[in-house]
């Protein structure tokens, strides 16, 4: 399986429940946002994303057989913030997630986005 590919694909569709099966059940979750962080905040966030971005695209990525690193252009209604993952996977399923997000763009044309 692409697990890379379906993760994009799926988180990026708004289909949380794909990506949850992608997730360990222990999965380690990171980001420079200022907000605590778990898989379920992930999926909230991951969610506004996909629901209020025009569209989310791949700029770039380097794959491995043990994860990825991805870049993404979420583009919103007025502008384009970016967004850079890590990821490690293990027998198929996704243990880290790191998130690096531009916050000056993300706070700019995704107000709210990470507001608990």
């Amino acid at each position: 399986m692409d697990v890379i590919g379906f993760w994009t694909r799926s988180w990026t569709s708004d289909d949380r429940t794909a990506v949850r099966k992608l997730l360990a059940p222990d999965v380690e979750v990171e980001w420079n946002l200022d907000a605590p962080v778990d898989d379920e905040e992930l999926l909230q966030v991951q969610h506004r994303i996909a629901a209020f971005a025009d569209r989310v695209t791949v700029a770039g990525e380097t794959l491995a057989d043990d994860g990825a690193t991805l870049v993404y252009d979420l583009v919103a209604p007025f502008g384009t913030a970016r967004m850079v993952e890590f990821l490690e996977i293990e027998a198929g399923r996704i243990t880290e997630v790191r998130q690096v997000y531009d916050v000056t763009l993300i706070d700019r044309y995704f107000p709210g986005l990470y507001a608990n």
